[in-house]
């Protein structure tokens, strides 16, 4: 399977560039005495979370990151992808678990399943 994947999902770009703000802006306090240098691993540790975290689609998986690891999810396990009322979409896996898949939302699952290779599907009020 090729490593690179068919879609990057991330979470809004705003949540990078205002963790980059707050790291720039706490280089001058931290800079101000030792004991609030700490100060600095905050919005670092935010920013390494925005870069990392999302959802990466696959021909054969979608792969969950998260700041530290995440789950590498076959399609073949996943009975069903829905938004919740906020939008943000959860798989549901064969096993009855459930899994929230950063950074995809109602807005761009389509473009989800389409990249994975499967057509989009959507119930009426009626099948629910």
């Amino acid at each position: 399977m090729s490593r690179r994947p068919v879609l990057r999902v991330r979470k809004s770009g705003a949540v990078l560039v205002a963790a980059l703000i707050a790291l720039v802006g706490t280089v001058p306090l931290a800079g101000s005495s030792r004991l609030l240098a700490p100060v600095l691993l905050i919005p670092l540790v935010v920013l390494v979370w925005a870069w990392r975290a999302g959802t990466d689609v696959h021909p054969g998986e979608l792969r969950v990151r998260a700041l530290f690891g995440g789950n590498h999810i076959p399609w073949s396990r996943i009975v069903e992808l829905a938004p919740d009322q906020r939008g943000r979409v959860s798989a549901l896996l064969d096993n009855g678990n459930v899994i929230r898949l950063t950074g995809v939302t109602r807005d761009n699952l389509p473009l989800v399943l389409e990249a994975g290779g499967h057509p989009v599907v959507q119930r009426s009020a009626a099948d629910q």
